[in-house]
């Protein structure tokens, strides 16, 4: 290669082509998953046309889990694809191997694609617990991950739990659509929120479809348990008037005294199942962001049915359904339940026919194209608010 010399006399190097910079733009990303969902991997994978890396995860007879990682992730740009299962403690820990295993094998960034967050529902303190997904989110910071990408949070808030950007996706494009085209005379539908706490969402779907809306109130929720313990206990009444520091007669008339000791919190009772809204005659469509015991559900369903609701469906963004969860709702007189991939179910999909799968890899693969390329992500967020 010959050598330009500038008007001075000092060598100038020679240009580099174009194609030569184009051509690395996809050759520092690696796909590896776990066991929790190879099939969304793949097809993740192929969306964005690369091979999926060479990852091994597998478990000792002691159950201890191994990593193996086949090829060189040195300076490259490590995405990770493990949603949540069942077998959520399984799922979380291969989740951190992998990527302590990548982080201490020199990989320039690591992402953590986890479409259904376990453990999302363990977000409040009750009781003597604790807030899991605090804890979780600090293990994976810890573990070496710098990016965590998922979909339709329990609680938005969760976010803020973690020290390294979090892209909360949301499904509810795809399921709008769903509505749209796949359930006939959907304008005579209504959006029914089974509780008051999925009322906001419920709201969002409606304004959007321009169709009315139904909340179920007084779920058929067992309250916490209301065991004896120290808290319960009431505390220790005195004989004596204990002594207060005088008090002016103007504060005295102003002020309130409660009587004798520490007054008690109403206890909390809810009120039999009411539907808020009409419902006769039209189509009723539930909406929440997972769907997991649906016995809730089935007794929401029941009394949509009573009221004259003549179909039924249930859309969620993940479908956990553990347990008899197949069988309940193919007893049930739901009609059809619509859930994304974000989570294995087809052995589910065998025990009930009633199950549908939309597909949302082509989401997940923009989302780490545009974090390859450090393109904004705002796209992908247009017109969401708060209540989505």
């Amino acid at each position: 290669m010959l050598l330009q010399r500038n008007k001075l006399g000092s060598v100038r190097p020679p240009k580099r082509c174009r194609s030569d910079m184009d051509n690395t733009s996809t050759s520092d990303i690696v796909i590896i998953n776990g066991n929790s969902h190879p099939d969304l991997a793949n097809m993740v994978a192929e969306r964005m046309g690369l091979k999926n890396g060479g990852c091994s995860v597998f478990h000792k007879s002691n159950r201890e889990t191994i990593v193996e990682i086949s090829d060189s992730v040195r300076g490259k740009d490590i995405y990770i694809i493990q949603t949540g299962t069942k077998d959520a403690n399984n799922n979380i820990m291969e989740l951190l191997i992998m990527a302590y295993a990548c982080k201490t094998s020199s990989a320039r960034s690591i992402v953590g694609v986890i479409p259904y967050l376990p453990y999302s529902k363990q977000c409040k303190m009750r009781k003597r617990g604790c807030i899991v997904s605090k804890l979780l989110a600090k293990m994976m910071c810890t573990s070496g991950l710098t990016h965590i990408i998922t979909m339709d949070l329990h609680q938005k808030e969760i976010q803020g739990f973690f020290d390294i950007p979090v892209d909360n996706l949301r499904a509810s494009p795809f399921l709008l659509q769903y509505i749209q085209e796949s359930i006939p005379e959907y304008r005579n539908s209504v959006i029914v929120a089974r509780n008051p706490g999925v009322a906001k969402k419920a709201n969002s779907y409606a304004e959007r479809l321009r169709l009315g809306l139904a909340v179920i109130h007084g779920e058929q929720k067992e309250a916490e348990s209301d065991e004896v313990d120290g808290r319960y206990s009431p505390p220790p009444t005195r004989n004596s008037t204990p002594q207060h520091a005088p008090i002016s007669s103007s504060s005295r008339q102003r002020t309130t005294s409660v009587s004798v000791g520490v007054p008690e919190h109403p206890v909390k009772v809810k009120p039999p199942l009411t539907i808020v809204g009409d419902v006769n005659g039209r189509i009723a469509i539930m909406v929440d962001d997972l769907i997991d015991d649906v016995q809730s559900f089935v007794a929401a369903a029941e009394m949509l049915k009573e009221n004259g609701a003549c179909k039924i469906y249930v859309l969620a963004t993940h479908g956990l359904l553990s347990s008899d969860a197949p069988r309940l709702l193919d007893e049930s007189c739901i009609d059809e339940i619509v859930v994304t991939n974000t989570i294995p179910h087809e052995i589910q999909k065998l025990q009930c026919h009633k199950i549908k799968t939309i597909d949302i890899s082509i989401l997940i693969a923009e989302a780490i194209r545009r974090i390859h390329n450090k393109e904004s992500m705002s796209y992908l967020f247009r017109n969401v608010t708060l209540e989505d």
